[in-house]
């Protein structure tokens, strides 16, 4: 029998990068589940995936962190010998009008979700050059393409993931590797249940289908991109927003 080709999801513990780790073991890969501090929820998403089957193992390292993220990679190569797919779903949002944006909130938001994809399709990339194949999928935002008011520095860092995946695509792209981004708009999560009830009444007054999208949903683009069928699609865009974009 032949091995599983091999995934790194990236910020596993949260509920779109556990949902990207459930779904890619479920379509036969083994997955390496990213956490940096929120152990409880990575072995939440690696039992929920053993429950159904799957192979999943926990792999903790700081995404900003260039050493810790090459050696975690390079640890999962030497097992494994390959790495089929890259999921970067590790992020922070905060929300606060610009004028009352300290530089230490900035610098937070730039180094996990600009800088650690950064370095996690850097070290991934590197290995998938040599096997002639893979797939990297950065989950970004649709707030990184329309903006939003009250997330100016977040939208600025998911507005890099752009520049980021259509870049590395382009370079990749003759090695037989794809860059796509997945930017979702407005989802159930931990994140958006700090939200009052008016600030959520609010924001899906703004999505045509006037309702959330789930983790699920978000998963399951994902997925499609990183299976045989999307072997044509790279440098892309694709929403997954209820037609907040349009």
């Amino acid at each position: 029998m032949s091995e599983p080709p091999v995934a790194l999801v990236t910020g596993a513990s949260g509920g779109i990068g556990g949902a990207c780790a459930r779904v890619l073991a479920t379509d036969g890969y083994a997955v390496a589940v990213h956490y940096h501090s929120n152990e409880a929820g990575a072995q939440a998403t690696v039992d929920a995936i053993t429950a159904a089957g799957g192979e999943a193992w926990l792999t903790p390292f700081d995404a900003a962190d260039p050493q810790a993220v090459d050696k975690a990679i390079r640890a999962i190569i030497k097992e494994r010998k390959r790495l089929d797919a890259l999921v970067v779903a590790a992020g922070v949002v905060f929300n606060q009008m610009l004028a009352l944006t300290g530089v230490d909130d900035l610098d937070k938001l730039w180094a996990i979700n600009l800088r650690g994809a950064y370095l996690a399709a850097k070290a991934a990339s590197k290995q998938m050059i040599r096997q002639r194949s893979g797939r990297i999928v950065l989950l970004g935002s649709i707030v990184g393409e329309r903006g939003n008011a009250g997330q100016s520095a977040y939208a600025m860092t998911k507005a890099g993931l752009v520049g980021l995946g259509k870049s590395l695509a382009r370079e990749l792209a003759p090695r037989n590797i794809t860059v796509n981004i997945v930017a979702p708009g407005y989802v159930e999560t931990a994140m958006t249940k700090d939200l009052t009830s008016a600030q959520q009444s609010a924001i899906l007054q703004q999505v045509p289908l006037g309702r959330a999208g789930t983790p699920e949903q978000i998963a399951a683009l994902v997925a499609f991109v990183c299976s045989d069928a999307a072997d044509y699609i790279t440098g892309a865009v694709l929403p997954v927003d209820g037609g907040l974009g349009t």
